[in-house]
């Protein structure tokens, strides 16, 4: 179906007819439509999601651009128009066939993609740790007056969350969840991160990890392919499902089940869901990485 060329361009790898990728396109959109346009119907009412505004809100991907849809580089899409294309930047046409190549990347960002790859492929090479049991969630509201998600009950009164709390060991490896731990929670965790340990801290086993392969996806978007954008995207919202869950919050008005996290039986089943959430996790890795490293070689 994909034809190889050398004629037009030695950055052009794969070359797709016309009826080809406008049927990829078409083909992306539906899917992305299927998992998220209830969602955003209910938000245009003001109802609340708790997953689905948190993928949308933390991360700085909007809808609109998850919709899109790009080949990603070193594809070339055959045209009769410049107006057909896909609506992102950074097309190269040459011979009525448009493509992206990395000397439209700034140079700027061509730096964070190198980091980016070094993040991705040192956690791919790193043992799976599980046995947090999604505890981070809890260590952002112990003694706290303050909750995040104020708007949302607690599972349990402050001082029997505080208690549960110091019942269990904290032993969360990353940073940009360790960074919301309320005051006292963070001297429990027995790892101290910073922002500049980060990259020597993740792990594939971490739930947020996995969840954080849709924002290195997206930030090589749209050299990096819609198809792996959103393969992340359905981990991620996979990843914060189960992060919900396990959390203190009682969501069972959202559709959202608690996992029980404070009984064993729990703790087996956040176990067993972080644990295919890896899984999950490492073709998504190795397809980011693949796709980087394809970027970088041009």
């Amino acid at each position: 179906m994909h034809s190889q060329i050398v004629e037009i361009s030695d950055l052009i790898k794969t070359r797709l007819s016309f009826d080809e990728w406008k049927s990829m396109e078409a083909e992306h959109q539906k899917k992305v439509s299927v998992l998220i346009d209830e969602y955003l119907d209910k938000r245009s009412r003001a109802i609340k999601q708790p997953v689905m505004d948190f993928l949308f809100e933390y991360y700085p991907f909007r809808p609109s651009w998850l919709k899109k849809w790009s080949p990603g580089i070193a594809v070339g899409l055959e045209i009769a128009d410049r107006e057909e294309l896909p609506p992102v930047n950074n097309w190269q046409i040459e011979d009525q066939v448009a493509f992206l190549t990395p000397e439209s990347i700034p140079e700027k960002r061509l730096k964070s993609f190198k980091w980016i790859l070094h993040l991705l492929k040192s956690t791919q090479d790193r043992r799976p740790a599980f046995g947090c049991f999604g505890m981070h969630e809890w260590a952002m509201v112990y003694k706290s007056e303050q909750i995040r998600h104020g708007q949302v009950p607690l599972r349990m009164e402050s001082d029997e969350l505080a208690e549960f709390v110091e019942s269990r060991p904290l032993v969360c490896t990353h940073f940009d969840a360790f960074r919301f731990f309320t005051p006292d929670a963070a001297p429990l965790n027995k790892h101290h991160l910073t922002r500049q340990t980060f990259a020597d801290m993740e792990q594939p086993g971490c739930i947020h990890s996995n969840m954080d392969l849709y924002k290195w996806a997206f930030k090589g978007f749209p050299w990096i392919s819609s198809d792996t954008v959103f393969a992340a995207f359905q981990l991620a919202n996979e990843a914060r499902t189960v992060d919900m869950k396990a959390s203190p919050y009682d969501l069972r008005e959202h559709g959202i089940e608690p996992i029980k996290i404070e009984t064993e039986a729990g703790r087996k089943e956040y176990l067993e869901a972080q644990q295919t959430i890896f899984e999950n996790g490492i073709p998504v890795r190795e397809q980011i990485i693949k796709e980087y490293e394809g970027i970088l070689s041009l």
